[in-house]
């Protein structure tokens, strides 16, 4: 079989006649040298046997030309296999950059917005410090003044020689005179000075009362003098809490007696005279407490010259001068007893002991009834 390249069959188209006169030009390949010598042999050309070659020629061709075909399909088909893969990894990386894109500004957006916040909240934040270091400056004014007022007061006031101002119990009645109106008392350390509840008539000046220490009492205020505390379960607090303070403040209505307990001890109830305006009622139980001729605490009938407020409380009650000189009495001693606590009170130890022993006395007459008219 001819393996040579293909040929036109225009070139195969010869006539057999002229091949003898090429003999001595030139020499053909294969089979075509054959069948020219055969034929100078025979003197004569055959049809068959040229007609034989010419088809193996063909065949020939055909074959070349289907492998070749099949060649160039089967890499026409690698090649757009091959295509189609790199379109599709093109087409997903498009994907993946839009996608990245789209969360990159979604980031982007997300953390101006939250810039935006965190600088409107820091504004606030500054603005609510600025205002609240002005008041604190404000507060410490004033409580600087009031501190430099009590401990000039306090310091001047001993059981021997006691300031006058700060016990104007003490003073004659001459001397005295009557008080016009009431100044609003709140119980709280920043006030100015406690309000102090003197007993029916004029109570003897320490140098003229006869007194004795009580040791046991006296070794229990030097332990809480030591280091001091309003909590009740010290022995010496628990000994006023159980002897004076829980007795001056039982009161008939025991529910709202035990919220003035409570705002005593928090330092957060307000005495005020009452005024001439009419002001909104509050009722306990059956009691009318809003009444002036009321009292809320012990629910007589008395004239109530002054009215109490615990807390925040818009809730105003109505007390009688002795339910209010109880309460009074018990706000002195707590009263003094934080300015020890604070350090505002730089006595010995014995002139603070015959003090609290002192408004412990107060208490115990306020609790049986005794009560100056000017409460």
């Amino acid at each position: 079989m001819w393996s040579g390249p293909p040929q036109p069959d225009e070139g195969l188209q010869v006539s057999w006649r002229n091949v003898g006169s090429c003999k001595g030009h030139r020499e053909s390949p294969g089979g075509l040298v054959e069948a020219c010598t055969a034929e100078e042999a025979q003197g004569e050309e055959s049809p068959a046997a040229a007609q034989l070659v010419v088809s193996r020629l063909r065949s020939s061709s055909m074959e070349i030309r289907e492998k070749g075909s099949e060649f160039l399909k089967e890499e026409l088909h690698k090649a757009q296999k091959e295509l189609k893969l790199k379109d599709e990894e093109c087409e997903r990386l498009c994907r993946v950059r839009e996608q990245l894109e789209q969360e990159l500004e979604e980031l982007t957006a997300s953390l101006f917005e939250e810039a935006h916040k965190m600088v409107r909240e820091a504004n606030v934040k500054q603005a609510a410090a600025e205002k609240q270091l002005k008041e604190a400056w404000g507060k410490i004014d004033m409580l600087q003044a009031e501190v430099t007022a009590l401990k000039t007061l306090v310091i001047t006031s001993t059981p021997a020689s006691p300031n006058r101002e700060l016990h104007p119990q003490l003073l004659s009645p001459t001397k005295a005179g009557p008080r016009k109106g009431h100044s609003r008392h709140k119980s709280t350390s920043s006030s100015f000075c406690p309000v102090v509840c003197p007993t029916a008539g004029r109570i003897p000046t320490p140098d003229k009362e006869g007194k004795e220490v009580d040791t046991a009492l006296f070794a229990e205020f030097q332990a809480w003098r030591a280091s001091p505390t309003l909590d009740k379960t010290c022995p010496f607090l628990e000994r006023v809490y159980r002897e004076d303070v829980g007795p001056c403040l039982d009161f008939t209505m025991q529910e709202l007696s035990a919220l003035v307990r409570a705002a005593v001890e928090d330092n957060t109830l307000t005495i005020e005279p009452v005024a001439s305006q009419t002001v909104p009622t509050v009722k306990m139980a059956a009691v009318d407490c809003g009444s002036t001729n009321t009292c809320a605490l012990s629910g007589l009938a008395r004239t109530c010259r002054h009215r109490i407020r615990l807390g925040d409380s818009e809730s105003h009650y109505y007390i009688s001068p002795c339910s209010r000189a109880r309460i009074t009495a018990v706000c002195n001693f707590f009263t003094y007893t934080r300015y020890i606590q604070q350090g505002l009170v730089r006595q010995d130890v014995e002139p603070m002991f015959w003090e609290i022993m002192r408004l412990r006395k107060e208490m115990s007459l306020a609790k049986l009834g005794f009560f100056s008219q000017e409460a």
